[in-house]
């Protein structure tokens, strides 16, 4: 059985290690799997208990999306179990990079909270499918063997249902953007430098104009952006890019 190695990621704490190899019982090969999971004793337990299956090996298992990224290219995994949740790369990021590093990967994304978004968001990442955190172990295994056959990991009506969720997802971005896009000049100045941080009082000063004005101009975004606050307006501002975070004041 081969060494167990580690591999530091960046000089810190995060690395992705090389797991001993699982020798195929019967004819094949073992389905090569990545675990990547930033609770490292979840991940451990996983590891432990998907080694117990015939047929399948676990090759590398990482705690960051970066890490995963990195592992899914150097060693070529059949099927990635990717937490949703990670630091430096979020398991919705990691997927999209590792599908274009590693485009033959099946990702199952896996979570302990599990709702249309979350399941949207990972389908569209480039996911093979969504699986609770407490789901049986087996479960798990037979994802797995189902993901590297290429079988369909959600139901027909759930994939349906998952698709017409992101088309009306798609549209409302595309009617939210194009309300961003209608702001004027002076409506975006304003919202600039509320994201730079000045106070209504300096932001009239800034631009020569009363506070009754400033008022008038804001109430104006509102009701554009059909939202009810400026922190609303502005985080939809910053999203689609009319707004940059970190300008100098």
């Amino acid at each position: 059985m081969a060494e167990v190695l580690e591999w530091p990621m960046s000089g810190d704490k995060n690395e992705w290690r090389d797991m001993p190899q699982t020798p195929a019982k019967g004819r094949g090969r073992p389905i090569r799997v990545l675990i990547a999971d930033d609770h490292r004793t979840f991940a451990d337990a996983l590891q432990v208990a998907i080694r117990l299956h015939t047929g399948i090996s676990v090759v590398a298992v990482v705690h960051d999306g970066e890490s995963a990224v990195a592992a899914a290219a150097a060693k070529k995994p059949d099927v990635v179990l990717m937490d949703s949740q990670m630091p430096r790369l979020d398991g919705i990021g990691a997927t999209r990079r590792i599908k274009e590093v590693h485009p033959e990967a099946r990702v199952i994304m896996l979570s302990a909270f599990e709702d249309d978004r979350s399941v949207a968001r990972a389908i569209d990442a480039g996911a093979a499918g969504f699986l609770s955190k407490e789901r049986p172990v087996k479960d798990v295994a037979n994802s797995i063997k189902a993901a590297f056959r290429g079988e369909p990991l959600l139901d027909p009506a759930e994939v349906r249902r998952i698709l017409k969720f992101l088309k009306k997802k798609r549209a409302e971005d595309v009617e939210a953007g194009g309300r961003v896009e209608r702001l004027t000049a002076r409506e975006t100045e304003i919202l600039q430098l509320m994201a730079d941080g000045l106070a209504p009082e300096r932001v009239a000063e800034r631009l020569g104009i009363s506070r009754h004005t400033l008022r008038t101009h804001v109430q104006n975004v509102l009701f554009k952006l059909k939202v009810h606050s400026k922190l609303e307006a502005l985080a939809l501002a910053i999203r689609f890019g009319k707004v940059r975070v970190g300008e100098p004041v």
